[in-house]
């Protein structure tokens, strides 16, 4: 029999009751379940008919209900027995025996009542209330969520409107053959309407051993945000030594919030740190500080900031004064389609901060902070830019002659379209002020247009290209005076000729079907010599010899020199790409630049480039299969007889998850002159790096990388650890040894991290340790480039406090 039933009969609540009560669904972040085996708590009901629309579309539709008979009694109760079954969209129930009185609402469902909808299925033994009223009972049930992981079951559960209570209640991500961890709670106190809960007796297992006992707390059980604390940051360093953060969450509102984070460190003292984020329709920002009202380490270890890593006093190093903090703010605000405002500030009390609270083994080449706000545009042919920017010493073994100059304001344009039917023109300009603390300075004006006429085929691109560049200055009466002339300028034209060919065919190579590739280039440079020595040097520098070098109109970067050239470079890539997947199985490039003439153009120091032939640049890629990754560059110098850079980078992936990864860098120091310079001063660079992730089991993994300066004779970062994870539970031990400062000072750190997969985790947070010291470490960052290692340069200015 089929009885259609009024709307207002509504189905039992049990999932909300479950649902409101489990503070694990505060954690949402992307879990690993790869090792948990398939097993439902809770089976999936194969009478159960297909679930229509969601949660939201419920009230909105009827209740069906139906059983083998239907009889009523004295008392006007309607009793359902046999197979009664209850559907009302995507909710499901069933029963042996359900009761229901209409006059009084009164209803009990008894033997084996199953429940599901789109979040999760439930067993239990009876349940009892009134539709009327709004009271619930459910006894001894059992839960599994769908959406997430996640299953337990209580004792009881009594609802009264937007109140209720779970008794004795559990909850746990593992799988119960596997209860790594289980969460227990005597009673669960909940408020559906002010979306919190009140939590009583509760224990949290490891395995079968209690590990931590919380009489009372408090917890959200949606998806609301609220204000309370979030997990702390518990630590060890040799340089901080015991170190508790615990944040504070504020919900302010619902486009902004806040985080306090109050911080001890036992050989520091007390600091405080903060965040206030904001979001609208236009933009969004963060603006955020840290404060150490009295830092003891410089004032109990001056040592560590008067003396490098021999023991020998620095020349002009200080102690950093005991009042010590930091300030970052990060905002961008759209102004239609094509602008926005963009700001990125960052400030630092003293020059020793970011060595003492950045835990990177590249911290060192942070030597300066740099603030920048500006205007940005972009449309169809264009994109434009008015800014300015300030940069602040952040190292306190330089001075303030090495820091970049200020813009004060910078203006830029680029403009490039095609006009008629076989030519494209443009314009790259730029207006920029410069200032500093130490030297003077001036304002200076670039104007590049250009014409070019880009002609191709499938098989062939020609681009002859005529550019016109302008650079004038109006300099200081200081600086003018040292270079004679208060308004210089540079008017020069340049040509250049790109072309290339593309040929193809198809092979085999040990049974597999490739197409090979042949890709040969050329590219003609001249542009005519003007003395740039009466210029002054605001920006520019030498770029580092590379691939792409090769095909640049200019070898240096800025606007302050524009080299000279009359220079062919001839170059060819190799390709073995595979048919089967599409993947290059093989690439291969070399080349060299021909310079008919010598470069007279130089910055000071620099070493003009002589007629002759460059050095060979040679690039390969190599993918011998789906685990081997074989990357290297040479560069050889036909003049010296000898190497300019060596680069390999070599990868290998164990199983499922495992990786291995091995790198070399060398690099000569191309200003060297052979007879005059001295020896020890051939080399710039000289490194390796040896990571890996090897899995011993399933669950058994060791975790370590050695990267060491060949050059230096030192170790640069040594990470060795051992992480046992399970299906729910991840425990991680890493010890880390790496350089904090230029003067070659070592920090040791011990860290350990306990995650309950879909709960939360306790301790450090190792994971982003890893990630960033081996590439691949989650198999998800296998192909990024890895970090620069670079020894000049700027960076993110926020630093991060933990060892």
């Amino acid at each position: 029999m089929d009885e259609r039933v009024r709307p207002s009969f509504r189905l039992l609540p049990l999932s909300l009751c479950i649902a409101m009560a489990l503070p694990a669904h505060a954690a949402d972040e992307p879990q690993d379940w790869g090792l948990c085996p398939i097993e439902d708590v809770v089976p999936p009901f194969a009478d159960a008919p297909p679930a229509t629309g969601g949660a939201a579309l419920r009230i909105q539709q009827p209740t069906d209900i139906e059983g083998d008979a239907l009889s009523a009694n004295e008392a006007g109760e309607s009793i359902f027995r046999g197979n009664v079954a209850l559907s009302r969209g995507d909710q499901f129930l069933r029963t042996d025996t359900m009761t229901y009185n209409s006059e009084t609402g009164n209803y009990v469902a008894e033997g084996s009542v199953r429940y599901q909808d789109s979040g999760m299925r439930i067993v239990a033994e009876r349940a009892e209330g009134n539709q009327e009223a709004d009271t619930h009972t459910i006894h001894d049930l059992r839960y599994q969520l769908t959406q997430r992981r996640g299953n337990g079951g209580a004792e009881r559960i009594e609802m009264h409107g937007v109140k209720g209570a779970l008794v004795g209640s559990t909850y746990s991500t593992c799988p119960p053959s596997e209860r790594a961890w289980e969460l227990r709670a005597r009673r669960i106190d909940v408020n559906t309407e002010e979306g919190m809960a009140v939590a009583r007796g509760a224990t949290l297992r490891i395995g079968k051993v209690p590990v931590l006992h919380v009489p009372w707390f408090m917890f959200p059980v949606d998806d609301r945000r609220r204000t309370g604390l979030l997990y702390p940051s518990i630590s060890m360093s040799s340089r901080n030594g015991f170190d508790w953060k615990q944040p504070i969450y504020l919900n302010l509102a619902p486009n902004y919030d806040a985080t306090i984070t109050p911080r001890i460190m036992t050989k520091r003292g007390g600091a405080l740190g903060g965040e206030f984020r904001w979001l609208y329709p236009d933009g969004r920002g963060q603006v955020s500080g840290n404060w150490l009202p009295d830092d003891a380490l410089p004032r109990n270890e001056p040592w560590r900031y008067l003396n490098d890593v021999a023991g020998n006093p620095i020349p002009g190093a200080t102690l950093p004064d005991k009042n010590r903090g930091q300030f970052l703010l990060s905002n961008l605000h759209g102004l239609g389609p094509s602008w926005h405002t963009r700001a990125d500030v960052g400030w630092v009390s003293d020059t020793h901060y970011l060595e003492d609270f950045s835990n990177s083994s590249l911290g060192f080449s942070s030597y300066f902070l740099q603030s920048t706000a500006g205007l940005y545009g972009r449309g169809l042919h264009w994109d434009a830019e008015i800014s300015a920017s300030h940069a602040q010493l952040a190292d306190y073994t330089l001075d303030e002659n090495i820091l970049p100059y200020d813009r004060l304001p910078r203006a830029a344009l680029n403009w490039s379209q095609p006009f008629a039917r076989w030519f494209q023109a443009g314009l790259s300009a730029e207006a920029v002020r410069f200032q500093h603390e130490v030297f003077d300075a001036g304002s200076r004006i670039d104007i590049k247009p250009f014409v070019s006429m880009p002609l191709e085929g499938a098989s062939w691109f020609l681009t002859p290209k005529v550019a016109w560049r302008y650079t004038g200055y109006q300099l200081d009466r200081d600086l003018a005076a040292t270079l004679g002339d208060r308004s210089p300028s540079r008017s020069l034209p340049i040509y250049s000729l790109d072309a290339g060919l593309f040929f193809d065919r198809h092979t085999e190579v040990g049974g597999d079907a490739y197409l090979h590739t042949l890709e040969p280039r050329i590219y003609y440079l001249n542009v005519p010599y003007r003395d740039q020595s009466g210029l002054p040097q605001f920006d520019t520098n030498p770029m580092t010899f590379s691939w792409g070098q090769l095909f640049r109109d200019n070898r240096y970067t800025g606007a302050d020199r524009q080299t000279d050239a009359n220079q062919l470079t001839l170059a060819v890539t190799s390709r073995l790409i595979s048919e089967e997947d599409g993947r290059e199985r093989l690439t291969a490039s070399l080349g060299q630049i021909q310079y008919y003439d010598e470069s007279r153009v130089t910055t000071p120091g620099e070493i003009p480039v002589e007629r002759g032939k460059s050095a060979w640049v040679a690039d390969i890629g190599v993918a011998p299969s789906d685990r081997w990754s074989i990357n290297a560059a040479y560069q050889w110098d036909p003049k010296l007889r000898g190497q300019d850079l060596a680069s390999l980078r070599a990868r290998y992936l164990f199983g499922d998850s495992g990786v291995a990864n091995l790198g070399y860098r060398y690099r000569r120091n191309t200003g060297f002159r052979p007879g005059v310079d001295a020896p020890d001063s051939k080399d710039l660079l000289e490194q390796v790096d040896f990571s890996f992730l090897y899995p011993v089991t399933s669950n058994w993994s060791v975790v370590g990388r050695y990267y060491y300066s060949v050059l230096d004779k030192k170790e640069l970062e040594t990470i060795a650890g051992v992480q046992w994870e399970s299906c729910c539970l991840a425990i991680r031990l890493i010890g880390r040894r790496y350089v904090r400062n230029r003067t070659g000072d070592l920090n040791n750190s011990i860290m350990l991290e306990f995650e309950l997969k879909g709960l939360g985790s306790a301790g450090q947070d190792t994971e982003r340790i890893l990630r960033r010291g081996i590439l691949g470490y989650e198999r998800d960052d296998l192909y990024l480039v890895p970090p620069s290692h670079a020894t000049r340069g700027s960076v993110d200015p926020s630093p991060d406090p933990s060892p």
